[in-house]
């Protein structure tokens, strides 16, 4: 297929954004983003298409279909309109679908351009989605979705109105055969476009000050009577909302869909021999510990964070935001990258570095969002088949009253229940402080390790000291002490109920005296846990967890060990 070549640009354009005279031959080469502001100015499907795959695209054929069933005319007749945006645009419908590659890598994509009646949703636009769709699963190739629309078509009624449901449930059935789904929503992106195909990839990546919504600001405005909040339906704005995973710059877009695409189609490599760790399989190998004293080094501030993990362990690595509900939550990170080249998903709890941080991050307790956005994460695992590694780090779940009033309970049982019946390898690591159904919610694994400097408990020292030893001639920091020896949720203990299979000997006085050695440790020996259960089938990996699970609490004599 032949699209229209666009245009040469015009030798000066005005920025609409910043008003700037912007040199024109020099915006067409920064693919249409202001150099002053950056705004995004909207790109044509050809346009985009070669922006984001290799050379060598073809077009995906796709018959007509009778668009003017309701012979509808208003100014001119519906027929009129279709010649002449096709004309106009050089292409047959406001969607071009095509097969290519992005860096080497297989894609089916389809790229809305807005200039076709405004990127509205029609049968042929239903069409060529669907139809795209099925030749991502007869071929086994990953999905690529970049939208810009004002929504459904009016000219086609019902008609158009009903794409909505064939497109989503074209999307279905790229979940149901396990593959990988990027959309890019531009600006605008709105209506039945965004009220279908657009909204459900597995992967949203949105352009800056892109506006995505179903109702329009304006129409929002005058329904309501209300003022928007700044930013309102903009890229930024549903990022914090929880709604998509980033928000890339055009420039970026490319880089960032090929790094998707790796987990989908790695080029997996021999893993590096490693024998530098060890972990400690029999309890009676770790030394005997004070409780207290290994709570706060559980707890040092220097130990390594989740991020620093995921970007030291992972080649590849990019984050994931938002749960697709309510928002994105900064106590939970995660994502998808390649672990000795074989792609994971890696979720954990992150504390946060420096005052500030930990309390943008809420001293890394999750909230509601942020165990929904892991359990996204890891039915997102589950449909691709990948393993999944979780790295607990928190003193438990956020203990604020919106939390509650957001079901906290309901959040962290879903994701027990989740984990218990993921079809992929699941492996866990305590990397300082597992407190609570806090910690639980990313702990249900099949291979759980810890830091020899890590806890695991219940309730926190101070907590169950609180609760029971309310004597007030105990001083606190005695009853503390108490509390943290009683609980035994030091890594020999952990060891010794089973509770842990393996601990990884930290560094020197700990993690945080030589934390590039320490996350060399975790990574090979996660590594290794991966490997390893590779070779389990999906039915011996969550028969192997809930029989886990299932033996707690059967000893009737003894202390366990």
């Amino acid at each position: 297929m032949t699209a229209t070549v666009p245009a040469p640009a015009a030798e000066w354009v005005r920025c609409p954004g910043c008003h700037d005279i912007v040199y024109g031959p020099r915006l067409a080469r920064s693919l249409q983003v202001c150099p002053g502001c950056g705004r995004h100015g909207r790109l044509t499907a050809p346009e985009r298409i070669e922006q984001l795959l290799d050379p060598g695209w073809t077009a995906i054929e796709v018959p007509e279909v009778s668009a003017d069933a309701l012979h509808f005319v208003d100014s001119v007749p519906y027929p009129q309109r279709l010649a002449a945006a096709r004309r106009q645009t050089g292409l047959r419908e406001a969607v071009l679908c095509v097969r290519g590659t992005v860096d080497g890598r297989r894609v089916v994509a389809a790229v809305m351009d807005f200039r076709f009646l405004g990127g509205s949703l029609g049968a042929g636009v239903g069409e060529r989605i669907t139809i795209a769709a099925e030749t991502a699963v007869r071929e086994r190739t990953p999905f690529l979705l970049a939208t810009a629309s004002g929504g459904a078509r009016m000219q086609e009624g019902a008609l158009a109105l009903m794409q909505m449901v064939k497109t989503s449930q074209a999307m279905a059935m790229l979940d149901e055969a396990g593959i990988l789904t990027v959309g890019i929503v531009t600006d605008p992106t709105y209506g039945g476009v965004a009220a279908s195909y657009a909204t459900l990839p597995d992967v949203i990546l949105a352009e800056p000050a892109a506006r995505v919504g179903f109702a329009g600001p304006r129409v929002i405005a005058q329904t309501t009577g209300r003022t928007l909040p700044e930013g309102f339906q903009t890229a930024e704005f549903l990022l914090a909302q929880g709604l998509v995973d980033a928000v890339v710059p055009r420039p970026a877009l490319r880089r960032a869909i090929a790094r998707l695409l790796s987990a989908h189609d790695p080029k997996p490599r021999p893993a590096a021999a490693d024998h530098s760790v060890r972990i400690v399989r029999r309890a009676e190998d770790l030394p005997e510990r004070d409780g207290l004293a290994a709570v706060r080094l559980a707890r040092h501030a220097d130990r390594p964070t989740t991020e620093e993990y995921a970007t030291f362990m992972l080649e590849e690595f990019m984050e994931l935001r938002g749960d697709r509900v309510s928002g994105d939550c900064a106590a939970i990170v995660g994502g998808v990258g390649l672990l000795d080249g074989r792609p994971v998903v890696l979720v954990g709890h992150q504390k946060g570095r420096d005052t500030r941080e930990r309390v943008q991050r809420n001293f890394g307790m999750p909230s509601p969002s942020g165990y929904r956005k892991a359990g996204r994460l890891m039915r997102l695992a589950a449909k691709l088949g990948l393993p999944v590694v979780t790295l607990i780090d928190t003193p438990g779940a956020d203990p604020g009253i919106e939390a509650e009033q957001r079901g906290q309970a309901w959040a962290i049982a879903e994701n027990l229940r989740l984990m218990s019946g993921l079809p992929v390898p699941v492996v866990a690591v305590v990397t300082g402080e597992g407190g609570s159904g806090g910690a639980l919610a990313l702990g249900v694994a099949n291979t759980v390790l810890a830091l020899s400097n890590a806890v695991y408990s219940v309730i926190s020292p101070e907590g169950c000291a609180a609760i029971l030893w309310k004597d007030p001639d105990i001083p606190r920091e005695e009853a503390v002490a108490k509390a943290a020896d009683a609980l035994r949720l030091h890594a020999r203990e952990l060891l010794a109920y089973g509770i842990v299979d393996g601990v990884i000997g930290e560094p020197g006085e700990g993690a945080h005296t030589d934390p590039v050695l320490t996350m060399s440790l975790v990574r090979t020996a996660v590594a290794a846990a991966v490997r390893e259960l590779a070779r389990v089938d999906p039915a011996g990996l969550v028969a192997g967890r809930r029989r886990r699970f299932r033996s707690y609490g059967r000893v009737a004599e003894g202390d366990g060990r």
